[in-house]
């Protein structure tokens, strides 16, 4: 779309000071509720981030600011632009979720944004500290390679994805002699990169920052950069149950995966990653965490993570989802990629597959696309290899596929989300939540509720401009009192695994199109059972207000909980409804033994082209029920063993 107009301009200045207004209190000895959001800068910066929506999405948001312009809506009091807001977000769906983004945007941009000195204004209410640690100047240990254009690369192998799947596969096989290509659509970034901002992080390390499905069900969080989803997540390593094993061993043909074979898979991926529950230190949230499940009599066990104890820093641990400055994750990125570049493997990073090159009915290689990060220039770049590792993601996995015209009838269906929500207890007194691991300790009480199906409740990591979105409020009074009191909240969430999954699709451009939407019965059920264990567990341990959302009231300790329960379950989950989120995507091209439901056979590799191979979490042939970084590296050392044999009898 166009650039907006200063009139459209000085309407999205206006609604960020309805989302984040300026209030006159007695006491604000920061300032924090005197300062309006546009004051950070939020209005630039969101009308920044609406010129990257699709242009369908540009133009519906051009058209309410637009109407809301023609309505004065600048030049009215709060009490009036709420009420606009409000009847502009009645007249339809749509509506409602433009209203929505741009309300939680607002709120998320006003409470991240950082100052030249990489503070932020409101930060000081709420004692978030901001960056705490001067990134080290040490060169990174990987030197990518930066591809001539029109050059031709030939190699035994060509990884596409350098996450926990990807990574993986290219340290083991380029430590077993084969020459290895690796292709990473995202960018390098080592500990020097790391200034522990939430802005920064999200623009330099995610796909698409924080997307949202086609259908606005749900958010989307993914890595974007050398080393994946493991370069920026929370370092849980969750072993996948024995029901799980069971069942992809029996149902989907993965056999051996109930039995010592996967468990020499997984202890090999433990071991190289230094896997440990010695560096779990517990900060304020899951010390209330703690207290509530002991109080409820719940099952809870301290987290497995994968840290170095010799570089672990617990102040360090609190931003690990902007990159870790201390150096202690042991992701990829610092475990098997570092393995494959030792072993001289080519690591280009910029460089997105364009589609997947076969002859005769296997694999010949992989056509790709370079972009310079400085100039914008663009490359191609082909890569030619008898055998070909698709590890994109299961967002981006099934779109390459599609583009390249492989994998069979399943390809894209089956997506998978782990779908998450979380409530805010509202506690007497600081949680420091900021500092410490994000995920350290694991409620197991409800991970099997009869099938094998069930959900986990964890901890999660503290943002200020995250937590801002999810506490945005149709009151723009409410939502920073929200804010106000964020030092004193806890975050619990939980994680569910659905029997039901979305689809991912590709539009005309060959772009990864995304829907996913909750109507299988047992797992709706499920996320109120959700919901309903997030809140007990809060006030289990002493909290004294619930917040979740922008639509049902604060829940106020003396307040009849059945009643508040029963009005949250009175609302539908999806778009304009309960939020959804989502860290991890699974089971776009899962393996299998029937072509016809299946993408890839129990060993990998695709059923209709020989030589290409899934080897990332698409291939989970159900939810694995647990954070799913430990199982895709497993399952992807278990890959590369079939590939190494392979590639020695061929």
């Amino acid at each position: 779309m166009p650039a907006l107009t200063p009139v459209q301009r000085d309407v999205l200045r206006a609604l960020v000071d309805t989302a984040v207004p300026a209030l006159q209190v007695d006491d604000d000895p920061t300032g924090f509720w005197a300062t309006p959001g546009s004051a950070t800068g939020a209005d630039e910066a969101l009308a920044q981030y609406l010129e990257t929506l699709p242009e369908v999405d540009q133009t519906g948001v051009a058209r309410l600011l637009e109407g809301l312009a023609m309505l004065g809506f600048q030049h009215q009091g709060r009490a009036t632009r709420e009420g606009m807001l409000a009847t502009a977000a009645a007249l339809a769906p749509e509506a409602l979720v433009a209203v929505s983004t741009l309300r939680g945007g607002a709120c998320m941009l006003a409470h991240s944004i950082p100052d030249a000195e990489g503070r932020n204004p409101f930060w000081a209410q709420y004692g978030y500290p901001g960056p705490q640690i001067t990134p080290p100047a040490d060169e990174p240990y990987i030197t990518p390679h930066t591809p001539a254009d029109g050059e031709v690369i030939e190699a035994d192998v060509v990884v596409v994805g350098s996450g926990a799947g990807g990574g993986t596969i290219a340290g083991v096989l380029a430590t077993r002699g084969r020459s290895v290509v690796v292709l990473e659509a995202g960018g390098a970034t080592s500990e020097r990169d790391y200034r522990q901002l939430e802005v920064e992080g999200k623009e330099m390390m995610y796909r698409g920052g924080l997307s949202v499905s086609a259908d606005g069900n749900v958010g989307l969080l993914a890595g974007y950069t050398l080393g994946g989803g493991t370069t920026v997540n929370w370092h849980n390593c969750v072993r996948p149950s024995d029901a799980v094993r069971r069942e992809w061993a029996r149902e989907h043909g993965l056999h051996g995966l109930d039995t010592e074979e996967f468990d020499r898979h997984l202890d090999a991926v433990l071991t190289r990653m230094g896997a440990n529950d010695r560096c779990s230190d517990f900060n304020g949230p899951h010390q209330r965490m703690a207290e509530g499940a002991k109080a409820l009599g719940w099952s809870m066990r301290t987290a497995v993570r994968n840290v170095d104890e010799a570089t672990y820093d617990p102040v360090a641990a609190g931003y690990t989802q902007f990159g870790d400055p201390s150096g202690s994750k042991r992701g990829t990125l610092t475990t098997y990629l570092r393995d494959a570049f030792d072993h001289g493997a080519r690591i280009l990073v910029h460089t997105r597959a364009d589609r997947v090159l076969t002859e005769g009915g296997r694999a010949a290689g992989v056509e790709a696309v370079y972009t310079d990060p400085g100039s914008g220039e663009t490359r191609r770049v082909t890569v030619r290899a008898a055998d070909v590792v698709v590890a994109c993601g299961a967002l981006e996995t099934p779109a390459l596929l599609l583009r390249s015209g492989i994998g069979g009838p399943a390809v894209g269906h089956n997506l998978y989300l782990h779908p998450s929500a979380g409530i805010f207890g509202v506690y007497p007194e600081d949680q420091r939540a900021w500092w410490g691991p994000p995920q350290a300790g694991i409620v197991d009480e409800f991970r099997d509720m009869g099938d094998g199906y069930g959900l986990l409740i964890e901890g999660s990591h503290y943002y200020t401009g995250v937590f801002a979105f999810q506490l945005a409020r149709r009151d723009g009074r409410e939502a920073k009192e929200a804010m106000s009191k964020l030092g004193r909240m806890a975050d619990f969430l939980f994680v569910l695994r659905e029997h039901a999954g979305g689809r991912v699709t590709i539009d005309a451009d060959g772009e990864a199109v995304h829907t996913y939407a909750l109507t299988d019965e047992r797992d709706v059920a499920a996320y109120y059972r959700g919901l309903r264990a997030l809140a007990e567990l809060h006030l289990a341990a002493g909290a004294e207000e619930l917040w979740f959302g922008a639509t049902p009231p604060v829940f106020r300790r003396g307040d009849d909980f059945e009643a508040w329960m029963s009005r949250l379950e009175s609302v539908h989950i999806g778009a304009g409804g309960l939020f959804m989120g989502s860290a991890h995507q699974m089971g776009t091209a899962r393996m299998g033994t029937d072509p016809r439901t299946s993408v890839a056979r129990p060993t990998g590799e695709l059923h209709d082209v020989a030589g290409v191979w899934i080897g990332d979490t698409s291939a989970f042939p159900t939810p694995s029920g647990a954070n799913p970084m430990l199982t895709c590296m497993a399952l992807a050392h278990r890959t590369a063993g079939h590939i190494a044999q392979h590639t020695t009898s061929a």
